[in-house]
């Protein structure tokens, strides 16, 4: 398989309401450092416009992104506005709401009447006149509450042209159910990958089910969430890579994409040779045997996110 010849679309497409990506996106987490939220070596600023600028050229037209991604140095809002601005008809920026960072670091987490401004400073970093998608990411002491009122307060911003689709993250089946009640949803945004526990795996059905996207993040990186892989992999995943001559982020990334027509890849890098690999593992078939073998894989305990648990900042 070589990744100078394949692009996005090797994947397939979905359509999230009225917009279609390929199915292998990008995420821009790890555009401002090595470790997302300035915890590690910031990136250099003209690699991060460079990678954006090669993610397109080989047909990436979904971007994963969020005001909260900023380091000391940079803000992966505006180089994207940067490195792509004025933007391709077909590109498709999504983002999130409801997590926050002042300009110290320090987390927050918005109440209803503050998502407005939230996704004005989307607007703005972006460069936009409205968001294509912007998902309502729950925060963790919400995993059993309502989320009516933000996600309410979300599609009055929708309705009043601010937005253009809204999607969720990081949340229950039962908080789909109750998004949907309040308006259309086009895609869930949870972390999914090999080793999912059940609840997660019939989730990304019931999703497939209603015809919507699943957006799984930290697909390669698992349970090392924002920190990214652990330095060994499993033998089953390494097994799987050297049977294709790939490597074993590449074989999560096949196994994530083949779970359904309607799972969307957005795997993120700083790193220009990392997104020519994530881009080809689009192209990467897995066989059934190996399929089964990785989805028998058991869920592996989660590092904790660096994400507040708290809903107001102490």
């Amino acid at each position: 398989m070589s990744s100078q010849q394949t692009t996005a679309a090797a994947a397939g497409t979905w359509q999230l309401g009225d917009l279609m990506v390929n199915r292998v996106g990008f995420g821009a987490m790890r555009l401002t450092g090595t470790a997302p939220f300035g915890r590690g070596v910031p990136r250099d600023r003209e690699q991060s416009v460079g990678v954006l600028r090669r993610a397109v050229e080989l047909g990436v037209n979904h971007i994963d992104t969020a005001s909260y991604y900023f380091s000391a140095t940079c803000s992966a809002n505006e180089l994207i506005n940067r490195a792509l601005a004025p933007y391709p008809e077909d590109l498709v920026i999504a983002t999130k709401v409801w997590p926050g960072r002042d300009p110290s670091g320090a987390w927050w987490w918005a109440a209803p009447d503050q998502l407005r401004g939230q996704v004005e400073e989307n607007l703005r970093q972006l460069g936009r006149e409205h968001l294509d998608v912007v998902n309502l990411r729950v925060p963790p002491s919400r995993q059993d509450g309502s989320i009516s009122e933000h996600f309410g307060a979300l599609a009055e911003l929708r309705d009043a042209g601010l937005i253009r689709h809204l999607g969720i993250s990081n949340v229950t089946s039962g908080q789909l159910t109750e998004a949907l009640a309040i308006a259309p949803v086009v895609c869930v945004q949870n972390s999914y990958g090999i080793g999912a526990a059940s609840e997660d795996r019939a989730l990304l059905r019931l999703c497939g089910e209603l015809g919507l996207a699943h957006v799984p993040f930290f697909a390669i990186a698992g349970p090392g969430r924002e920190a990214g892989p652990a330095p060994g992999d499993s033998a089953e995943v390494c097994a799987v890579a050297r049977a294709h001559g790939v490597s074993p982020a590449q074989v999560r990334l096949a196994w994530t994409l083949q779970q359904g027509p309607h799972v969307l890849a957005i795997p993120g890098t700083g790193d220009p040779d990392h997104l020519e690999q994530n881009v080809a593992a689009g192209a990467l078939r897995l066989t059934e045997e190996e399929l089964a073998r990785l989805t028998s894989l058991r869920p592996a305990a989660a590092r904790r996110s660096v994400e507040p648990r708290n809903e107001v900042p102490t």
